[in-house]
């Protein structure tokens, strides 16, 4: 059966988990194509806050990474933007002329940060709070200015300035309201917040009304209604959302605050449907991220031709993602007429907590300082339940204390954990006892629990503690290999050695698996510990690799690629730097740019045209993309250099030839400086090597990325040989100890420096670690030069595979 185009516009978390509930049900029935403005794969935009924070990275919040829209056959376009829908044709086009036709179009445009119609606010250092990008803009602004002032003193507006806090900035939030958290909270829980942020360092200017936003290129100051000003160098607007309906609007879709829709997410015209932010359904558009997933569910059975329950609309919940202050609120919180309160106040630990009642029925809380109820509570709010005066008190006390029975032991079966993606008590159970999963990680791939906000992750360590019992103390403090499985990485490699499993799939099989395809963490991790365990037997699976390592080179955010030939030592030479030239010339390379690592990155490239590039290079591959060594900076040493002790050009070339192209948990970066004057940076390599009177210092275990770490000194020896036989040997026991993805950094802390110098300096250790590594090597050969004489893997990897 031919397939049906499907296209999605929009790469949030609204669209894509729509996207995702119909891979779930109907996943060969859609040719799918998603188009994204941003440069990123999926990510948690509800968590930008905690990458602001510092607790987080933009990988650690990546919800589908690259290899997962590979993965099901899904063309993502990044940096695009859809300018024009034809109804009648059943066409898109974006605005770099990209056109594609479509039998089912899903508008998921999201919303846009409202900009309060003031002047200045086009001037440097005025920003919105929305995605990565302003994300990114307020970690640079913190390493250059200091005062920051945050418009809106709501959920956004305070996660920002918290954020802002943590980078160093002396931070006030001005809010037009009376109470900070208005729309959530009442006065009480609002006075508590307010008093605690303070403690924190936040100052506050409540019922301030911003008319002007002062400076000559960059602000300056606020002026106020008041007359009076506040000083500061950067500014955050984070005044509310409003749809994104542009698009909608101009092709002629009907449209009020957001894009109309039925309870099927119908617009008002066939096979075009709107989810999430932008869409507006009985009247309302909604902004959190629980009912846009509910959206997503009805909207994908519904896409899929299967029946489905209408959406109704939701109840919404919300808590504060600021680290040390609890608050959660949901519901209809404030009393008078027939809905009446039941509070309790203590003040003197900071907790606060109120349900609103109608009747018997809850339909609305507000808890701050201790919200371990909040869930709980959002599903009695959803299910209208009627409740006794015994289940009121025992709800709200005792505060602060022990009730001698465990919230989440005293839920019902139907009551949810996980509101952001309405998963039950029974539903998390469930994946225990059939599933097997006994950990969050498991519950998370096997129900989408925590997926999102992350609040509900000590409720499900909780229920996986009190279903499992003794096995949970047993698997609780273990690090497993991924999600699909409860076993450790070494349980793993014991098992691969001892029944001697020779490939991915085998060991997913034999060892049980819960997923018989594994997962983008756990494919390239066995793939990697296959062929350090077997390195003669082993055939790569290039399909379990990640996507820059599959075609050996980096892309780029406008899906070009990046290609860094091999530069032994950082040395070239005009012949090399001809070729580079006449390469970047032929081919429209958009830039050179020299290295960190002294070598040079041709960016720009198209995927079709990468083996020619790498053909009339006629270079080895630098292997920027890959899980082993990428370079060995060198200075120039004695040869040139007045104040060097030692031949730094020639160690350094040695070095990268002995230990090129053999795999390694993670990248692995090289110096060699002449002198204690360090010029190659020696000090913050995995591993670095500093020339002195007599001999050479090694340096282990140094990190110059965002967790920077000061090398650790291995060792001092004579000769350059010798330094090739440590290196050797150290990056071997790398190889065979370290967990995939683990930077030396971390891999020497976990291990022991004293442990990791007891190995390598001991002979016999030493030189059998080289005769391992000497196996290694003898199987690998340049990736560029396989590619460009092998016909069948130019097809695969550069005709047919889409990225």
């Amino acid at each position: 059966m031919e397939k049906r185009r499907l296209v999605l516009v929009g790469n949030g978390m609204a669209g894509v988990k729509t996207i995702e509930e119909i891979l779930a049900i109907s996943k060969d029935q859609f040719e799918i194509t998603i188009i994204g403005e941003e440069p990123h794969p999926n990510y948690n935009r509800i968590l930008l806050s905690k990458v602001l924070q510092g607790d987080t990275t933009l990988d650690d919040i990546t919800l589908n990474d690259w290899d997962w829209y590979e993965e099901n056959n899904i063309q993502l376009l990044t940096n695009e933007k859809v300018i024009y829908i034809d109804r009648e044709e059943k066409m898109i086009t974006t605005n770099v002329g990209t056109t594609l036709t479509y039998d089912e179009l899903i508008l998921a445009t999201g919303s846009k940060p409202f900009i309060l119609p003031i002047p200045g606010t086009d001037l440097e250092g005025v920003t919105t709070f929305r995605d990565m990008k302003d994300t990114d803009e307020m970690l640079a602004a913190s390493k250059k200015y200091r005062k920051a002032a945050v418009i809106g003193g709501g959920l956004l507006g305070l996660e920002a300035a918290r954020g802002l806090l943590n980078l160093g900035m002396d931070v006030t939030v001005v809010h037009l309201g009376e109470n900070l958290m208005d729309r959530q909270l009442d006065e009480a829980a609002a006075t508590l917040l307010k008093k605690e942020l303070e403690k924190q360092g936040m100052r506050f200017l409540l019922q301030k009304n911003t008319t002007e936003i002062v400076g000559q290129k960059r602000v300056e100051f606020l002026k106020f209604s008041d007359g009076e000003t506040l000083m500061c160098d950067l500014v955050v607007m984070a005044v509310g959302i409003k749809p994104n309906i542009d698009l909608a609007k101009s092709a002629g879709l009907k449209t009020n605050r957001g894009i109309i829709v039925n309870d099927f997410l119908e617009t008002s015209f066939p096979n075009i449907y709107a989810v999430g932010e932008c869409a507006e359904h009985n009247g309302i558009a909604y902004g959190l991220v629980a009912p846009l997933f509910e959206q997503g569910k009805v909207l994908a059975k519904k896409i899929s031709g299967y029946e489905t329950t209408p959406y109704k609309g939701s109840v919404v919940s919300t808590q504060l993602k600021v680290s040390g202050v609890e608050v959660f609120s949901a519901g209809d919180f404030i009393e008078g007429g027939e809905r009446k309160a039941l509070k309790v106040f203590d003040e003197q630990d900071g907790i606060y907590k109120k349900m609103v009642f109608v009747g018997k029925k809850l339909v609305g809380a507000v808890l701050f300082g201790d919200s371990k109820e909040g869930n709980r509570l959002f599903s009695m709010i959803k299910k209208q339940a009627d409740i006794s005066d015994t289940v009121k008190v025992s709800l709200l006390q005792p505060i602060g204390g022990d009730s001698g029975e465990s919230v989440v032991a005293s839920m019902a079966s139907d009551e949810i954990i996980c509101g952001c993606n309405g998963v039950s008590k029974g539903t998390i159970v469930q994946a225990i006892h059939e599933q097997e999963c006994t950990s969050v990680d498991g519950i998370k791939a096997c129900t989408s629990a925590s997926r999102s906000c992350g609040g509900c992750k000590s409720m499900i360590s909780e229920l996986l503690e009190i279903t499992l019992g003794d096995q949970f103390v047993a698997t609780a403090s273990k690090e497993t290999l991924c999600s699909c499985t409860d076993l450790s990485r070494d349980e793993v490699l014991d098992a691969i050695r001892n029944k001697k499993l020779m490939h991915t799939r085998e060991v997913m099989n034999v060892l049980g698996w819960s997923t018989s395809e594994g997962c983008s963490k756990c494919r390239p991790a066995l793939n990697y510990y296959l062929g350090m365990i077997y390195p003669l037997d082993y055939e790569d699976e290039n399909e379990s690799r990640y996507v820059n390592e599959r075609l050996h080179a980096n892309i780029q955010k406008d899906g070009s690629f990046g290609v860094v030939p091999r530069m032994y030592g950082g040395v070239t030479n005009s012949d090399q730097l001809r070729k580079i030239a006449d390469v970047a010339d032929k081919y429209n390379a958009k830039l050179l740019k020299i290295t960190g690592g002294q070598r040079i990155d041709i960016f720009g490239i198209e995927k079709e045209d990468l083996p020619k590039v790498w053909e009339e290079l006629d270079m080895p591959s630098g292997y920027a993309y890959g899980k082993t060594l990428r370079t060995v900076k060198t200075c120039v040493g004695e040869t040139f250099c007045r104040f060097g002790t030692q031949d730094s050009m020639s160690l350094g070339i040695a070095l990268e030839k002995r230990l090129e192209r053999v795999g390694s948990p993670h990248k692995f970066k090289m110096a060699v400086s002449a002198c204690p004057r360090n010029c190659a940076e020696s000090g913050i390599k995995d591993f670095g090597v500093v020339g002195v009177e007599g001999g050479f210092e090694m340096y282990v275990g140094g990190n110059g990325g965002t967790h920077l770490r000061a090398a650790d000194l291995l060792g001092k020896v004579k000769t350059a040989d010798e330094v090739i036989e440590y290196a050797s040997a150290y990056f071997q026991y790398y190889r065979e100890t370290g967990i995939y993805l683990e930077r030396t950094s971390k891999w020497l802390e976990r291990m022991g420096l004293d442990n990791i110098k007891a190995v390598i300096e001991n002979p016999k250790q030493r030189k059998e670690l080289n005769e391992r590594l000497e196996v290694a090597l003898s199987v690998q050969q340049d990736p560029w030069k396989k590619i460009i004489h092998s016909e069948k893997l130019k097809s695969e990897l550069f005709e047919k595979v889409k990225v």
